[in-house]
């Protein structure tokens, strides 16, 4: 049945606010901690209102522990009661689709109408650990099309088909899948086919306009939505005033940092300064990647999400926060869902 689409105004109180968790390794501390850190977040998230709860799937990386991301949606879903929780996402390059249908049709049976899959054409890793995951030279992305309307069949009901292969639990549920991108591929796709779609913009920031140009003027309704639905990535560090937010910003920096110079490793304390960190062309890769960042206190980070909305008309914005201490990771989510965002009981 087509979900009939809510009609939004782009403003804050019309628009639903997600949480992008990677589960975060912060220096010193293990994954286990952060595991439970995000099972705490998330709780707090259900009770402020926020909509999704979702995680990423990335591998070989120090400082991620959502590298199971399957398994760490059913610890979130079974310690929450009301948000949705999914990926964000599952790269399907890694995966057989069936077993991607099989692990969230197991999902949706536990956990009902609370499930997303969101689905990416990355690796999620290097080279290296890519062939490790797919023991052997695997998919470049290229057949991503025919991988997902593979997924997409065994969900499909099947009473009077003659399927030989089925994915059960899977086939008849009804598990939203979203494509997420940086580029104009999910985009077209994602229009294509009818399918909400998320963009990478808080690590991505360069074709964010263009892809959901894109997006929109090629939509086709389906089953699935009638309009065009987008959600774009901000980072937000928000605290009780800019100078707090700012300082608290630095660990998120310094990991970008680390990435453009090829390094991988834990989430590092805030510094004083930055400038002893990096060179002028690193702070302004850094910058540049960093776009879409809103920083500072609840007044700053407000102005700064209110022009993005206007700038993309974005349907509902996901939050992603690289902040090292965990207590004032929940302050910065406290007080944005403070802003007045549509609570998950009124988002569509």
């Amino acid at each position: 049945m087509k979900k009939q689409a809510q009609p939004s105004s782009h403003s804050l109180q019309h628009i639903p606010l997600s949480i992008l968790d990677l589960s975060m390794i912060t220096e010193g501390s293990t994954a286990a901690v952060s595991l439970r850190n995000s099972l705490d977040l998330a709780q707090h998230a259900e009770q402020w209102g926020y909509h999704r709860f979702w995680l990423a799937e990335h591998h070989n990386m120090t400082g991620v522990a959502s590298s199971a991301t399957s398994v760490v949606i059913g610890h979130i879903a079974a310690g929450t009661s009301q948000i949705r929780v999914g990926s964000g996402g599952i790269m399907l390059p890694n995966h057989s689709p069936l077993v991607i249908a099989e692990q969230f049709g197991t999902l949706e049976s536990l956990f009902p109408g609370r499930i997303d899959l969101g689905l990416g054409r990355a690796p999620g890793s290097d080279q290296l650990t890519s062939r490790a995951l797919r023991r052997g030279s695997g998919s470049d992305g290229q057949d991503f099309p025919d991988r997902l309307g593979e997924l997409r069949t065994y969900f499909k009901p099947t009473s009077g088909s003659s399927m030989r292969v089925r994915a059960v639990p899977g086939e008849g549920l009804d598990v939203p899948i979203w494509l997420l991108g940086s580029s104009g591929f999910s985009a077209q796709l994602s229009a294509q086919l009818g399918l909400p779609f998320a963009f990478a913009s808080h690590f991505a920031p360069d074709y964010l306009l263009p892809a959901l140009d894109l997006y929109r003027s090629q939509f086709r309704p389906s089953e699935e939505l009638e309009k065009p639905y987008a959600m774009i990535g901000v980072n937000v560090i928000c605290a009780d005033t800019d100078e707090e937010a700012q300082y608290l910003s630095t660990s998120g920096q310094q990991q970008f940092l680390n990435i453009i110079r090829g390094k991988t490793g834990q989430l590092k304390p805030p510094v004083s300064s930055m400038e002893d960190q990096w060179s002028l062309q690193e702070r302004a890769i850094v910058s540049r990647t960093l776009t879409y960042s809103a920083i500072g206190s609840p007044a700053t980070v407000r102005e700064k999400l209110e022009q993005f909305l206007e700038q993309t008309q974005a349907d509902e914005i996901i939050v992603a926060s690289a902040i090292y201490d965990h207590q004032a990771r929940l302050r910065s989510y406290e007080l944005l869902s403070e802003m007045g965002f549509a609570s998950s009981r009124t988002a569509s």
